[in-house]
């Protein structure tokens, strides 16, 4: 009895610990939220740049993914925002409606569709992602974000912030653009970046080893002053090496350019918003749900989210977000990511990030507006290396070739292509050597003389058909076969129909068929 109570103890203590609380916020959520507003700020501008769309509109879009998706949201530490894989479906849904307020209408709507799926039950979609697919996709998305940041830690800053794709709206790809940002390195942003990055390595060092002040202070926030300060001496001792043109620096809309929208009703009866409205949806909750298994891996304790009631987060956020003139949004595992390597706990630091977005833009644009991205690119290239270690490519290779294949080919399709087509191209793979491990396990021989036992394993399926087919054709003439499927719960009537078919064939050669359990099935 003791032990009982020493154990819910201890339970209700580690629950105390993960709840939202003002000690929680203090230590952990609120240098999180700080530090994911920090770098949430540039991906929400760069995206809805990129999308066409007012920059005002990704500024809503993460605010209401901050403070709205993140209060309902089924993940105690996943980020919302606009996405970048929404951004060529948004660009084209635009010009496809015609008008801006028009595609707001179909993101109310499409909101309203991942409400109902989530309410219907659909999370269970991402439960269906290998695990080895999973892991590919962070490691992939850590590599990318290491690769996109490299050009503006050098101070290139031609492609928008939070882009994930291979190839880039201005022509070149991923790797062209780092090596055209290595020929053409601006000699301030590589100062900045690269003492922002010993700095980021130092605070880690430091916070591992208990030292108050890291524990306080998020390293990012120490970087971001860092990169201003020294910005701003460059101006005054090296005016060459000052970041001064607006491409190298935060861009928040000032006050005048903050304008609300809300969606043309008008427009409800056109096919086309209807059209646009099905597709953010689809594509929306299929990231979401992604990132949310994405974000329970990378989840120090271990929590295990609920899918659907991220859905209705994501609809409800949705549907806010077009209301009032914002971009879709989605779970996002950048952000989230930063989330977790920043210590946050609970769903207050989503919360508090949102929130400062939206005390920022009202109050304070200007003075963010000195930020060099050249400091938050280190931010995310700290964040990246996180998610994308080389001791994580050798542990999967150490669990075998049926996990490492889908988890490589999953990083190498991500990083070739992007996010959503890399998942696709793992998944496939993935289900490959599912079934191809349910082939090797599902039916086993032994044979003793003359006899011969058949067994099914485990629940047989029209997958395992033709293995049947050629197990049976090996059973010598002038044999007893015993089939048996006392441990199949189901078999499918593929299955009963191949060994029907092989017992009206036994007797031509002399082979005595006996089964246990097959007819059961389908009395």
């Amino acid at each position: 009895m003791p032990a009982k109570t020493t154990k819910s103890a201890s339970t209700s203590s580690s629950s105390a610990a993960l709840a939202p609380s003002w000690e929680n916020f203090k230590k952990f959520d609120g240098p999180a939220g700080l530090v994911v507003f920090l770098v949430a700020m540039p991906l929400c501008l760069g995206i809805a740049l990129a999308s066409g769309a007012p920059l005002f509109a990704g500024i809503i879009a993460g605010i209401v993914g901050g403070i709205v998706v993140g209060a309902l949201s089924g993940s105690a530490i996943s980020v919302s925002g606009p996405a970048a894989g929404l951004t060529i479906i948004v660009f084209t849904a635009i010009h496809t409606i015609g008008s801006f307020k028009g595609f707001l209408l179909a993101v109310v709507l499409a909101g309203a569709m991942q409400l109902v799926l989530g309410m219907m039950g659909a999370g269970v979609i991402g439960d269906y992602v290998p695990n080895s697919v999973i892991k590919g996709m962070l490691a992939a998305i850590g590599l990318v974000i290491i690769l996109k940041q490299i050009p503006h830690a050098l101070g290139r800053d031609k492609d928008f912030e939070g882009d994930l794709s291979f190839l880039e709206a201005n022509g070149s790809n991923t790797f062209t653009d780092v090596v055209a940002s290595v020929l053409s390195a601006s000699e301030g942003a590589v100062v900045i970046s690269v003492l922002s990055v010993l700095v980021l390595i130092v605070w880690d060092q430091w916070s591992a080893k208990g030292a108050t002040i890291p524990l306080m202070v998020p390293g990012p926030l120490v970087v971001v002053v860092l990169g201003i300060t020294i910005n701003n001496a460059f101006g005054l001792f090296l005016p060459a090496f000052k970041l001064v043109q607006e491409e190298h620096l935060v861009q928040l809309p000032m006050a005048n350019a903050l304008e609300f929208m809300l969606p043309d009703f008008s427009r409800i009866g056109e096919w086309q918003v209807w059209m646009v409205a099905g597709t953010i949806a689809l594509v929306a909750s299929v990231e979401s749900l992604l990132s949310i298994e994405a974000s329970d891996r990378i989840d120090p304790f271990r929590r295990i989210s609920s899918p659907n009631r991220e859905l209705v987060a994501q609809g409800i956020g949705n549907m806010v977000s077009g209301m009032i003139g914002g971009l879709p949004v989605t779970s996002v595992v950048v952000r989230t990511s930063a989330n977790v390597s920043s210590g946050g706990r609970t769903r207050v630091s989503a919360i508090f990030h949102g929130v400062l977005m939206l005390l920022a833009v009202v109050l304070i644009p200007v003075y963010l507006n000195w930020t060099p991205l050249a400091s938050l690119a280190a931010v995310l290239i700290m964040v990246g290396y996180k998610l994308t270690k080389p001791k994580i490519y050798l542990s999967m290779f150490k669990l075998g070739w049926d996990q490492f294949l889908p988890f490589v080919v999953t990083v190498l399709a991500i990083v070739f292509t992007d996010l959503l087509k890399g998942v696709v191209i793992g998944l496939v793979l993935g289900v490959f050597f599912v079934i191809r491990g349910n082939h090797r396990s599902a039916i086993s021989v032994v044979s003793q003389d003359d006899w011969y036992l058949l067994r099914f394993n485990k629940d047989i399926t029209f997958v395992n058909k033709s293995e049947l087919r050629t197990k049976l054709n090996e059973v010598p003439a002038n044999t007893t076969l015993i089939i048996d499927a006392t441990k199949s719960l189901y078999m499918d009537r593929d299955i009963f129909e191949v060994v029907e078919d092989f017992q009206r064939s036994a007797p031509y050669k002399n082979i005595t068929v006996e089964t246990k359990n097959i007819h059961d099935h389908w009395k």
